[in-house]
């Protein structure tokens, strides 16, 4: 059973979303918080396995409300997914930095958003790689990033490197090795020595390195 945090400042979308997941067998909603502060302090009561997070909220941000609790020890294995509209929220970039495991559209089709939910409840992150290369390239198109590389990003291989740089543009594993025409298993290790030598959470932070060092 995946334990599930609504967070969005608007009943409707509560009420929505915690219809959809009450109804799919394999979900249960633990909490819900209209407010980032709440969110914090729901996460720490119920400690979910996800977090469905909305940016803008009374109080602090969602993106505050992320950062905290991705600081958390106490709360170290609870993932959280930004839901955003692109056109109305530019945090996508700071939202991962920030420690979300990854973003949706808020008009993700009902399908996608449970497949999505599930894919970070078993530890993988950045979802729909279309939607990762959109939006990443879209924000940083738009947005001054000063380069601050990762102070271990030279122990990376060549290969190590040219893989953190595909993961960066929202490729997939099979996708990385049909490109680098090696199998899917290498590019799978490849991308798991990167994210140890980086000292990176999940894939969606790995992403972050790339482009703060330089390599996206």
């Amino acid at each position: 059973m995946i334990g599930v945090l609504i967070v969005d400042d608007q009943d409707l979308v509560r009420l929505g979303l915690r219809a959809l997941l009450d109804n799919e067998d394999g979900f249960a909603v633990v909490g819900e918080a209209a407010d980032g502060l709440a969110a914090v302090t729901e996460a720490a009561r119920t400690h979910p396995d996800v977090v469905l997070m909305d940016i803008r909220m009374p109080g602090i941000t969602g993106l505050e409300a992320t950062r905290r609790i991705a600081a958390r020890p106490d709360l170290s294995d609870v993932r959280v997914i930004v839901l955003t509209t692109f056109e109305h929220d530019q945090y996508v970039f700071d939202a991962l930095r920030g420690g979300a495991s990854g973003f949706l559209l808020k008009d993700t089709a009902p399908a996608q958003l449970l497949e999505a939910i599930r894919t970070v409840a078993d530890g993988g992150a950045l979802l729909a790689p279309s939607v990762t290369r959109t939006l990443i390239r879209e924000f940083v198109s738009h947005s001054p990033r000063p380069l601050t590389p990762h102070p271990r990003i030279d122990q990376l291989t060549e290969r190590e490197t040219e893989v953190v740089a595909l993961v960066a543009e929202g490729l997939t594993n099979h996708e990385i090795a049909d490109r680098l025409v090696i199998s899917p298993a290498t590019a799978r290790t490849h991308v798991s020595h990167a994210m140890v030598k980086l000292g990176a959470r999940d894939r969606a932070q790995l992403v972050v390195f790339a482009y703060q060092s330089g390599l996206a």
